[in-house]
């Protein structure tokens, strides 16, 4: 706990992989914290209140495949989503009874489509098993599964934990709040040392589906890479109510690689323990899902309804070679979290062996990935300290360097996302979209983002070793324009800056299409700040409207409110709010801006003062009911 009114100096720093163009000194309040965000304060009001505690991960994603929506703002929602639910993956075959000892690899290599695959519930089965491929459709399936009956597992559509595997409590994580903890799930453990495993898909395979099973590996100081992993061209997959997770001080790098694999869902899952010690690990990277990697058609990908915890991303699609990118990528109701118990100096430390800390990045990533749906999500703790700064999300295109100098992923695009309805809270910096080079090579693009209905509370570059900004936008020399990007009805209380922009108009255009309106933002000590490089830098001056006026055209600064800050109105573009402090927005409790009640009162200036006649800020209710239930 930081006491109120400390204060330091935050060393700032770009992105090092995009670069660092500039670093700087700044001195922010660091004020005291509570670690309750807003969504679990106002949860406990409504858990008070007789509804269903079962969110489906079966449902539609949204209105849009009903009334025929293709577009959020600028960006493209998916075009089709992969289908989970059971009555989607008919079997009816025979049934396969797996008891301990027994040899699941026969048992795997032998059953038909449409086959049941039932492993003794509390067994352990270790080894590093092959699904095959075979050539099965839409109406024969092979499920693999605990032999638990159903009504031992969480009802469909309800996320599993480890209390169905027999564990109570997992240090610094949320409480897990079992009503038994009876072991009803089938272990599968790797047995390697090293490389990949327990569970490696062949090419080809389609029409698995995977229920009740926690997936892990033995405790040693030896790397493994990918729990689960794609060998090749892979389609129709289902990961449900899964416990997939490394060792406690192990590195463990990935708990999906999804590899080229088409029609994949992950739904009412647990992962945790994905992270790799510096220093001394071999691997610098981790993620509970990774993809984005190859050169086969990849998606459409359903991420519905999980716990996803890595050190590094905890969900990553690119950052390596592709010549394809995954499109159409559902990433809804999950709960994205990183221990605190993770970062040197907090109570309960725990790094790798010999105390040496993971590695941490940011809690999502997207290097290559074409119509993404970001709703509805939870996304706690993001610190600075290694490669990166804490931030929450990242939309960086990247044209990946090979370690022999060479560029592999010129197609590499991140374009038509969507982000919105989502919760986030104790992050060194909010949101990085950046068009950057990888060495000398420039990814194919970057663009159409609508970033809508988002909290961003307790940021703080000193406990979370970051810049404290709210959104950093950027484009590097060589890298394409980026443009098409609004940003819409957000709640976000930077300490040090609202946006850290770049661009270097000396060699390249000015950003297009930037549209930030009816927000409430803190100013922060330096408002509109510039990445660096000189008078090039189209930021240069640090001027909120001298900046925007030559770093945007076209763009649109309107109906903001701008909490505090050193510049008069005049210096903005006009059309915009200049609240004092806090306490003259009037929230409903804004409790320092961190876990309070963002709704504005009855009495708030800025009730219905948007362009659209809706309320400044984010849609706090609607956060609250695409979030409800994932605690």
């Amino acid at each position: 706990m930081v006491p109120p009114g400390n204060y330091q100096f935050v060393r700032v720093v770009v992105n090092k992989e995009l670069g660092s163009m500039k670093t700087f000194n700044r001195r922010v309040a660091a004020p005291g914290f509570a670690f309750l965000p807003l969504t679990v304060l106002l949860l406990i009001l409504l858990s008070l209140i007789p509804v269903s505690p079962v969110r489906s991960a079966t449902s539609t994603p949204s209105s849009e495949q009903s009334n025929g929506k293709t577009f959020d703002g600028p960006a493209e929602l998916p075009k089709e989503y992969a289908k989970s639910s059971l009555k989607d993956t008919p079997a009816g075959g025979k049934t396969w009874t797996v008891s301990s000892g027994q040899n699941l690899q026969t048992v795997l290599a032998g059953a038909s489509c449409g086959d049941i695959i039932q492993l003794q519930a509390g067994a352990t089965f270790s080894g590093n098993f092959v699904v095959s491929a075979k050539s099965c459709d839409d109406s024969h399936w092979i499920i693999v599964r605990t032999s638990a009956p159903d009504s031992s597992l969480p009802p469909e559509g309800t996320r599993l934990t480890p209390c169905y595997a027999g564990v109570s409590t997992l240090a610094g994580r949320p409480p897990l709040s079992c009503k038994s903890t009876a072991n009803v799930m089938a272990k599968i453990e790797f047995n390697g040392s090293g490389g990949s495993g327990p569970i490696t898909f062949a090419p080809g395979v389609n029409h698995y589906r995977f229920i009740g099973l926690e997936v892990t590996r033995p405790i040693s100081s030896t790397a493994i890479y990918n729990l689960l992993q794609f060998d090749g061209p892979a389609d129709h997959l289902v990961f449900d109510r899964m416990w997939i997770h490394g060792s406690a001080q192990g590195d463990t790098v990935r708990g999906i690689y999804l590899g080229s694999s088409k029609y994949v869902s992950v739904v009412d899952s647990f992962f945790t323990d994905f992270h790799c010690a510096s220093k001394t690990s071999p691997c610098v990277d981790t993620q509970a899902i990774a993809g984005g990697f190859g050169d086969d058609p990849m998606g459409p990908y359903k991420i519905v309804n999980n716990f996803l915890e890595a050190a590094g991303e905890n969900i990553l699609f690119g950052g390596g070679r592709a010549t394809k990118t995954p499109k159409d990528i559902e990433i809804r109701h999950n709960h994205m979290f990183k221990p605190l118990t993770w970062m040197q100096g907090q109570a309960g430390f725990a790094g790798g062996t010999g105390g040496t800390p993971f590695i941490v990045k940011n809690l999502l990533e997207l290097k290559n990935a074409q119509r993404v749906l970001i709703e509805g999500n939870i996304m706690e703790n993001s610190w600075g300290g290694f490669t990166q700064v804490g931030f929450a999300i990242v939309l960086t295109p990247k044209n990946q360097s090979s370690t022999f100098g060479t560029n592999v992923c010129p197609m590499c695009q991140v374009t038509d996302v969507t982000i919105r309805y989502n919760s986030i809270s104790h992050v060194g910096a909010g949101l990085q979209i950046a068009n950057a080079m990888a060495g000398k090579g420039a990814p194919l693009d970057g663009q159409r983002y609508s970033i809508h209905d988002i909290v961003i509370d307790d940021m703080d570059g000193k406990r979370y070793n970051g810049p404290g900004e709210f959104a950093q936008i950027m484009v590097s020399p060589g890298a394409p324009v980026l443009q098409n990007v609004t940003i819409n009805h957000v709640t976000a209380f930077p300490p040090s800056t609202m946006f850290m922009i770049g661009d270097m108009v000396a060699t390249s255009t000015p950003m297009k299409n930037f549209v930030f309106s009816n927000s409430i933002v803190s100013a922060g000590i330096y408002p509109v700040w510039s990445t660096g490089g000189g008078p090039t830098n189209c930021a240069y001056n640090d001027k909120p409207l001298t900046t925007f006026n030559a770093c945007f055209n076209p763009y649109s600064f309107a109906s903001n409110a701008v909490i505090g800050g050193p510049y008069p109105p005049s210096l903005w573009p006009s059309g915009n709010f200049f609240p004092a402090n806090a306490s003259a927005v009037q929230f409903v409790n804004y409790n320092n801006g961190n876990g309070g009640n963002y709704e504005l009162k009855p009495t708030s200036p800025y009730r219905k003062a948007g362009t659209d006649g809706k309320d400044l800020g984010a849609d706090v209710s609607a956060i609250l009911s695409e979030t409800a239930g994932i605690y």
